[in-house]
């Protein structure tokens, strides 16, 4: 069962996250096609949301709008009191660099770094001292189970080794919103099951927003909401 979402009357500005009007299309030999067509959605802090559907109905476009990596044609994204893209460049990287954390299918690690390389990137990127981004990319690591690899090569390690150091480095800066994109799509099923509940114990942890887009219906049925994409909008699934 579906139902458009319709969630109060209440000012966005009072809201964590929302999102009004949403459309995106692109241009593909001359011809337009249109992925978002009105997407509306409004999210609370440390929500869990999962969005699911067939590949290429939109999902990985959403998401990457709601990390301010991509631009939509039209449409309305709040943060608390910022309207995202209406920040200049400057504030709009620092959004990302220290609201969102992104894990992805592919954990876009570099080889020949160091787990704890990899993961105190983006503490250096903000600015934070070199000890002080060690010590939070240590902390992180040890926390998902990795204090015994802080030191090995990422190229060295398993693949679900990889993805708990991805992990790791999109959470270091302990942001507001995780985007995860097929976070376990790579992984066997000890080591997805293992990420599905390293997820919510840190996000119960954190208080962070968790959107995850997944065909995986069993990390699905972890998070409190699941939607999908229908002719461009996006829809709440019951039951």
């Amino acid at each position: 069962m579906v139902n458009s979402i319709n969630r109060g009357e209440a000012s966005l500005s009072d809201r964590f996250l929302s999102v009004r009007d949403l459309f995106k299309s692109y241009e593909n030999s001359g011809v337009t096609i249109e992925i978002l067509k009105g997407v509306n959605i409004d999210l609370n802090a440390g929500e869990t949301l999962a969005i699911v559907g067939a590949s290429g109905i939109g999902k990985s476009t959403l998401l990457h709008i709601l990390g301010a990596l991509d631009r939509p044609d039209s449409g309305t994204y709040l943060f608390k009191d910022d309207d995202i893209f209406l920040l200049n460049q400057t504030n709009l990287a620092k959004f990302r660099n220290e609201t969102v954390g992104f894990v992805f299918q592919f954990h876009y690690l570099l080889p020949e770094f160091s787990a704890l390389e990899n993961t105190m990137m983006p503490a250096l990127i903000k600015g934070l001292s070199k000890n002080k981004a060690r010590e939070v990319a240590e902390g992180m690591l040890v926390r998902v189970g990795l204090k015994d690899r802080l030191n090995f090569r990422a190229s060295k390690l398993s693949g679900g080794e990889q993805q708990r150091i991805a992990l790791a480095r999109s959470l270091v800066l302990k942001p507001a919103i995780l985007l995860a994109d097929e976070p376990t799509g790579n992984l066997d099923k000890r080591n997805s099951e293992y990420i599905h509940d390293l997820l919510m114990e840190l996000n119960a942890e954190l208080n962070m927003t968790l959107i995850v887009v997944t065909h995986n219906m069993e990390l699905a049925s972890y998070m409190s909401r699941r939607m999908t994409i229908v002719n461009g909008q996006l829809i709440e699934l019951k039951g």
